[in-house]
């Protein structure tokens, strides 16, 4: 498949698409695909839990409430079609949209996996860009939970999603452009922990050390003591955090 291309896609830092909010579980036993595919995603806006196999999606479902699955077909054991009957049948998340992924093409298999109640079907390889089409016209079909709010309030300080423009006591705040889009990175996934290489999309910066120098200086024009912050977060061995009002 062509999931690695993504990285390829002209984008210089994390970015805010349609899937602002959104919470998807990709269930891949292929460790590599579900790795870039949760990685891509996360660039289009997406929160994503992956899954190795049916019964680690199993146990997931039944904990968290998904906005959508995009779901294997081929994978060993229970398959992707037997997921998706006990998701429609037995699952309390049984309304929740999946998108099924497959190496075969065939009229008869995408009949069944739509028989099975998927709500669509891609055959391998593919262009994650389309995935991510297909995701976003699913969810504008079948509704979802409310959006990120287009503002963030941090104490004293607001930051503007769209805008990306920081205030603080009502005065602009300047911003790198860099910054801003590290913070609404952070906005997206606001109370979840975010690691340093989700932060850091430059691959030249493989320590994800300049994140720390970029929340360094978020600190400073967020926080009234940025020494001991109380919204942008330090999450110990992963990375960071922010925790709005």
């Amino acid at each position: 498949m062509s999931v690695s291309d993504s990285r390829g896609s002209g984008r210089s830092g994390p970015v805010a698409g349609p899937g602002v909010g959104r919470h998807l579980l990709v269930v891949d036993d292929d460790d590599r695909i579900r790795e870039l595919l949760k990685e891509f995603l996360a660039r289009e806006g997406y929160r994503v839990t992956g899954a190795a196999h049916a019964a680690a999606a199993k146990r997931l479902v039944e904990l968290i409430e998904f906005d959508l699955i995009v779901l294997d077909v081929m994978m060993p054991g229970e398959t992707g079609l037997d997921l998706t009957t006990w998701v429609r049948e037995k699952a309390l998340a049984s309304k929740t949209p999946i998108l099924l992924l497959t190496a075969r093409g065939e009229p008869e298999d995408r009949i069944e996996g739509l028989s099975r109640g998927a709500d669509d079907y891609m055959s391998k390889p593919f262009d994650p860009r389309e995935l991510a089409l297909r995701i976003d016209a699913i969810l504008r079909r079948t509704g979802g939970k409310p959006l990120t709010p287009r503002e963030i309030k941090l104490g004293e300080a607001v930051f503007d999603m769209e805008r990306l423009e920081l205030s603080r006591d009502g005065k602009p705040q300047r911003l790198t452009e860099a910054e801003a889009q590290l913070l609404k990175t952070l906005a997206i996934h606001a109370h979840a922990p975010v690691e340093r290489m989700t932060l850091s999309p430059d691959t030249a910066d493989i320590t994800g050390r300049a994140v720390d120098v970029q929340v360094t200086r978020l600190r400073r024009k967020l926080e009234s003591d940025p020494k001991n912050p109380r919204y942008l977060q330090t999450v110990r061995g992963v990375g960071y955090m922010l925790a709005p009002d």
